[in-house]
């Protein structure tokens, strides 16, 4: 699966920039098209270095076994800037995409879709880039303000920025913590919460982040 990009900005102020131009491309109001195969990603920080590596891991999306799997270990370039982390995380997940056999339909993000200072988390921007339904699934609130969802697995209450309705967080299991789903392109809140909570049958993350942050771990292990 390969995603052209020109060149990543240098600067914060650049990748801002990036950021408001590419928002005006993302679509959160089309509903979820029928897809076989769903991708989840996410990338892991090497400690006292700038070494990432990005994963892939391709489920079926009936019932969530592995059909294909991808990771790519390098350095980052672009300095941690709270709101611009995807400018740390794309390369490393673009590249990783690339090795894949398997063409995803849905992309899954370890981090966030609208529910974003600008609108345009990490999964709005690969979502843009790939021209794919992406969503963000993540263990925290990066802003907005939400009700406490029932115990009940499936609750689900309004994550509210700005007067605006970014997200859900949701009860993927009962009593535990909930997740933060925010649709990042091509796909509704309502679909993305549903999605997530398809994805998490028996964890409180999806199947999708819970593979791909053991990929990229022992990806970043076996570079070490």
């Amino acid at each position: 699966m390969l995603i052209t990009h020109e060149k990543w900005p240098r600067t914060a102020s650049e990748a801002e920039a990036e950021q408001e131009r590419l928002s005006a491309l993302v679509d959160v109001s089309t509903p979820l098209a029928p897809h076989r195969y769903i991708a989840g990603l996410d990338v892991a920080y090497a400690i006292g270095s700038s070494r990432v590596a990005g994963a892939v891991v391709v489920l079926d999306a009936d019932t969530l076994a592995v059909e294909d799997m991808a990771t790519a270990v390098m350095d980052v370039e672009f300095p941690y800037v709270p709101g611009l982390l995807a400018f740390r995380e794309l390369p490393a997940l673009i590249a990783a995409l690339a090795e894949l056999t398997v063409e995803p339909d849905v992309l899954v993000c370890d981090g966030y879709g609208i529910a974003h200072p600008r609108r345009f988390g990490l999964a709005c921007h690969l979502g843009v880039l790939a021209g794919k339904p992406t969503l963000g699934v993540a263990k925290t609130a990066f802003v907005g303000r939400f009700a406490e969802p029932g115990e009940q697995r499936g609750e689900a209450a309004e994550l509210v920025h700005d007067g605006a309705v970014v997200g859900a967080a949701l009860r993927t299991q009962y009593a535990t913590k909930p997740v933060f789903v925010s649709p990042g392109h091509l796909i509704t809140v309502e679909d993305a919460t549903r999605l997530a909570l398809q994805l998490a049958p028996k964890y409180r993350l999806p199947e999708t982040t819970r593979l791909a942050d053991q990929l990229s771990r022992r990806a970043l292990g076996a570079a070490a």
